[in-house]
C-alpha cells in the first residue's frame, strides 16, 4: 500500500532492527522500481562534504573539486532516495532539504543552474524526530514533510515470534555460503535464542549465527555452541 504512493517515508526503530531492507522492500514494490535506489548515510559525512553529496559540485567549487561531480538526487531521478540517520542531519542542511522537497529543485555546489529531478524520499532515524523536532533540535516544517507516512519497525525483542525464523533463515543462508551441511538446531540451543534480548536486534543475531555456522564442526547447532552472554542469561531464567 505505502510501496505503491509516491509520498515521504519514515521509518523510525533502533539501529540493527531492518529499516535499511524495508526501504529497499518499497522501492522494489513501487512503480520506481526500474529506476536507481540511492542510499546516503546522512552521520557518515561532515556538513560540507553532505552538501556535496546531496547536489554535487562544479568543479573548481572549492579545494579539491577538481572535476564535476553528480550529487545523489541527480542519480536517484525517477527512483528512491535513501536518507539513512535523517535526525543527524546539521541544522543549515535541514534547510536546504526542505527547499529541495517542496520544489524538487536544486543547484550543485558552485552552480547558479537550478536542477530538477523526480525522486521519492524515504528516511530513516533511530531516534523519535517528533522528540527530536519538540525539543529544537530538528526543523518541525521538514519533520512534517518528511513524516507523511511513519512506519515504527519494533525492536527483536518485542517480536519474539520472529526469532525462530530468522535464525532457520541465517542457518541455511551462512552454511550454503560457508559451503557447510548444518541442516539442524537443537531446542535447547533455540529456546535460549529466543529468549535473549537481542539488544543488537537482528544485524546482532545475523553476526552470531554466521559465527556459530563458520565454527561449528557438526550438522547440527547445539546450546554449548552459543555465546556465553546468551548461555549465561539462559541460565539465569531457568535455573
Amino acid at each position: 500500500q505505502v510501496a505503491q504512493s509516491d509520498s515521504a517515508v519514515l521509518i523510525q526503530g533502533e539501529s540493527g532492527t531492518g529499516k535499511e531492507l524495508i526501504a529497499h522492500l518499497i522501492h522494489s514494490e513501487s512503480p520506481r522500481a526500474a529506476f536507481p535506489f540511492v542510499t546516503v548515510h546522512v552521520a557518515a559525512l561532515t556538513e560540507t562534504l553532505l552538501a556535496s553529496e546531496l547536489f554535487g559540485h562544479e568543479k573548481g567549487a572549492f579545494t579539491g573539486a577538481t572535476e564535476r561531480k553528480i550529487g545523489r538526487f541527480e542519480r536517484a531521478n525517477g527512483g528512491t532516495l535513501f536518507l539513512d540517520e535523517i535526525s543527524d542531519i546539521p541544522e543549515s542542511m535541514q534547510t536546504k532539504l526542505l527547499r529541495v522537497l517542496q520544489s524538487n529543485e536544486f543547484e550543485r555546489v558552485g552552480s547558479a543552474k537550478t536542477i530538477r529531478s523526480d525522486v521519492r524520499i524515504v528516511c530513516a532515524t533511530n531516534k523519535n524526530l517528533k522528540e527530536e523536532a519538540e525539543a529544537g533540535r530538528f526543523r518541525q516544517d521538514l519533520f512534517y514533510r518528511i513524516n507523511v507516512i511513519l512506519l515504527e519497525v519494533p525492536p527483536l525483542r518485542e517480536r519474539r515470534e520472529d526469532i525462530a525464523l530468522l535464525v532457520n533463515h541465517y542457518l541455511k543462508y551462512f552454511s550454503d555460503k560457508n559451503r557447510k551441511k548444518i541442516d539442524s538446531i537443537t531446542p535447547e540451543a533455540l529456546s535460549a535464542l529466543s529468549q535473549y534480548d537481542w539488544p543488537g536486534n537482528v544485524r546482532e543475531l545475523k553476526n552470531i549465527m554466521e559465527r556459530v555456522v563458520v565454527l561449528s564442526r557438526s550438522n547440527t547447532i547445539t546450546w554449548e555452541q552459543l555465546p556465553d552472554d546468551i548461555r549465561r542469561k539462559d541460565k539465569l531464567e531457568n535455573r
